[in-house]
């Protein structure tokens, strides 16, 4: 490409970011993703398959990725159209930049932006995941994790969800091992190809305080899936606590607040439920978890 072609190019990208750093402040409810892989398009092609109804224009992209690498990624007609912040997430300004307070969810990679140790990027995670949390309690939160022994931390952080992806891949490997052919019915299931493969479906609130097995009918004869299991205490943590907390209190009977308060310590976030029985009731704030294919 001519110098001069190029030397524009880079121009207007500067003068476009910069727009777009103002225009962050005024976006609302929308997904941020902190951080940078080597495969970076592919895990943002991913999200994107899997989230068909999110527009771009909502996806706040902040990493530490070089100059040359987000100018090239940038300049991709499917991913033009994001927001895009240079700095350390890790950084509570930078958070702030991206209007973090205002935002839906946010999505923490294992950062490989820099030379970092592996103990290094899950500290940085865990960080991060304190900083998010003390500046917008109600935003919906997942991280990735490279070890394990992190994942209490994130924990006590009240974090949503926790993606051990070395674990998964560790656990994947070994049922392989077993000959049984289980690795390929997991990816099947994961697999958003032909949109089959496990769902998590809104319950209609008519079901909540009726049978598994009632719920189990409804979802095989209306809709074709079949249900595995339930979600529960789905959605934000600390929503989730809040509203368990102040239910506990309400009974007169103080033995029974204090068993419930117990309960609320306990309260584990998006606790899955797998084949409880028929007779198990549906609990409120509890989501379908179905095998099916997507309309």
């Amino acid at each position: 490409m001519n110098t001069y072609y190029i030397s524009n190019y880079n121009i207007f990208l500067q003068k476009f970011l910069k727009l777009i750093k103002k225009i962050l402040h005024f976006l609302k409810n929308h997904f941020i993703i902190c951080g940078w892989k080597t495969d970076f398009d592919r895990v943002i092609d991913g999200i994107l398959e899997a989230n068909s109804d999110l527009d771009p224009t909502d996806i706040v992209l902040i990493n530490n990725a070089s100059n040359e690498y987000m100018e090239l990624f940038m300049s991709n007609p499917k991913y033009r159209m994001m927001n895009y912040i240079h700095g350390d997430y890790i950084d509570e300004s930078v958070l702030l930049r991206a209007n973090i307070k205002q935002a839906a969810k946010i999505l923490i990679l294992a950062d490989q932006s820099s030379s970092y140790s592996e103990m290094e990027i899950d500290s940085r995670t865990v960080m991060t995941m304190l900083t998010v949390k003390k500046l917008n309690k109600n935003i919906y939160t997942s991280a990735e994790l490279l070890d394990e022994k992190f994942k209490k931390y994130l924990e006590v952080a009240h974090c949503d969800e926790v993606l051990l992806t070395k674990e998964y891949e560790r656990k994947l490997i070994m049922n392989a091992s077993s000959g049984t052919g289980v690795s390929h019915v997991i990816m099947d299931l994961l697999s958003l190809e032909n949109k089959k493969g496990i769902l998590i479906i809104d319950i209609p609130e008519s079901f909540i305080g009726d049978s598994f097995r009632n719920l189990f009918n409804y979802f095989l004869n209306e809709k074709g899936f079949i249900l595995i299991g339930l979600l529960e205490n789905s959605g934000n943590f600390f929503l989730r606590r809040k509203e368990a907390l102040n239910e506990a209190q309400k009974n007169p009977d103080i033995s029974k607040i204090v068993e419930n308060l117990k309960k609320v310590k306990d309260l584990k976030a998006n606790d899955s439920v797998l084949i409880p029985g028929f007779d198990y009731i549906i609990k409120k704030h509890s989501r379908a978890i179905t095998v099916g294919q997507q309309s």
